[in-house]
């Protein structure tokens, strides 16, 4: 997977940077959501927390992902701002307890 940001643009007044980006990717999926925002994270050197991908799109018959994100200041103006769907969507889904067997 090679990540490549288009165009990064500050917004001082939502304290964030608003990210465009394009993922080349080898495999016939796209890649997970979190693998991209850990990626974008480590570009931008910051903390995956405060990265949260809002769109993606696999361009049809390539293998060429685009995007958008945002990346914030900090943890609190995130929660402020984004929406709880986008959040939800950039959290690790848990796993399934597994139960005791008697």
């Amino acid at each position: 997977m090679e990540l490549k940001i288009v165009s990064q643009k500050q917004n001082p007044l939502l304290k964030r940077k608003e990210v465009q980006f394009t993922v080349v990717h080898t495999q016939s999926k796209t890649p997970a959501r979190l693998d991209i925002k850990r990626t974008i994270a480590s570009e931008l050197q910051i903390s995956d927390k405060l990265v949260f991908i809002k769109k993606m799109k696999t361009m049809t018959g390539t293998n060429t992902t685009v995007g958008e994100a945002n990346a914030y200041e900090s943890e609190a103006q995130a929660k402020l701002i984004e929406p709880a769907y986008i959040m939800k969507r950039n959290v690790p889904p848990e796993k399934p307890k597994e139960e005791a067997k008697e």
